[in-house]
């Protein structure tokens, strides 16, 4: 660390370049950090010595749920994906001593590549190339549902029976926890999940918050890794799908809380991406109005769970102001979508 040099929240430079020494020799004598915008959960950092970049994550300040910020887990799965159909960021170290920054924390490699997240970023490479990026979204999606738990060293990542039932419970739990105003339709989605159970769809390993701005695209368009794996776990992967196109169907309503990639031209139709889902993986998905359901009621409680680590003082960056205010939208789309198939 040099004299003046800013220190982004959440690391401490001295207790970070004193661990990574013992952790990669070759570490040089000073390390700066700054903090990657666009991360509203885990917080994710670039640090350098001047020579080398490593990317740096751990959980978010102050208010979390510990089951939902679980670096050991998403450091398992970048590992077991290493040799995968799935690109993914390589592996260097995981820290589980608390002492040194707070909180767990690993160490992997900055892959090259944009997030992209609004429709105007997209807009500028025209419409072919918007639908081949969207078509890599999808294919991406199959390849990573596609993979053997077992084979990878995966298959303890999580209890597939009884999936869906715990999903519910758990973003209620999640949505409880951050209980701080009245939240209209939170209590009857809630209650129409319990009540519209499916059968469940084969399971496999399911990322949990899979979408264009959390894969990294280069400039030939290909998919150079899938990033934030912290709420990776082996359940029904028809869940990735649905929470996908709930992003969609928001991003033009709730200002910047959601990206609103869906809207660029060229970008595939909800309808053609469940179609080549569907195509490719050779699932059912005749019957998806649960998961829709579900997918809302579990991104309003992420949301609303931002909302308020945000009014206590305890979110690292910019962008959160308005963020409240897409978690009634996304209440009342669950209740409308649960009633698309039934």
């Amino acid at each position: 660390m040099t004299p003046g040099t800013s220190v982004p929240p959440g690391l401490d430079l001295d207790r970070l370049h004193k661990w990574l020494s013992n952790e990669l020799p070759s570490v040089g004598g000073t390390i700066t950090a700054q903090l990657i915008a666009g991360g509203k959960s885990n917080l994710t950092y670039a640090v350098t010595d001047g020579a080398r970049e490593w990317i740096v994550r751990r959980p978010p300040l102050g208010h979390v749920l510990a089951t939902a910020h679980d670096m050991v887990r998403e450091y398992r799965v970048l590992f077991a994906l290493q040799n995968t159909a799935v690109p993914v960021p390589r592996t260097y170290a995981l820290c589980s001593d608390e002492s040194v920054l707070g909180a767990r924390f690993f160490v992997m490699e900055r892959c090259a590549g944009t997030p992209y997240r609004k429709a105007e970023e997209l807009a500028a490479l025209g419409s072919e190339r918007i639908r081949t990026i969207s078509e890599r979204l999808v294919d991406i999606l199959v390849a990573l549902h596609d993979v053997d738990p077992l084979a990878v060293g995966l298959e303890g990542l999580g209890r597939p029976e009884g999936f869906l039932g715990r999903q519910v419970s758990r973003w209620k739990k999640q949505l409880d926890a951050s209980a701080h105003r009245s939240l209209p339709g939170a209590e009857e989605l809630y209650r129409r999940l319990c009540d519209n159970l499916p059968p469940q769809s084969d399971a496999s390993i399911v990322h949990g918050d899979f979408r264009l701005d959390n894969l990294l695209v280069d400039d030939h368009d290909q998919v150079t890794a899938v990033l934030d794996w912290e709420m990776a776990t082996l359940g029904d992967p028809l869940t990735d799908l649905a929470l996908m196109l709930i992003y969609h169907r928001l991003g033009g309503t709730a200002g910047d809380a959601m990206s609103d990639v869906a809207a660029a031209p060229g970008f595939l139709t909800e309808d053609e991406i469940i179609g080549r889902y569907a195509e490719e993986s050779g699932r059912d998905c005749s019957s998806f109005g649960f998961y829709l359901a579900l997918a809302a009621f579990k991104l309003a409680a992420i949301l609303e769970g931002i909302h308020y680590r945000h009014l206590q003082g305890q979110t690292v960056g910019r962008g959160y102001d308005h963020i409240g205010a897409a978690v009634p939208p996304l209440l009342a789309a669950g209740l409308d979508a649960i009633e698309e198939y039934i």
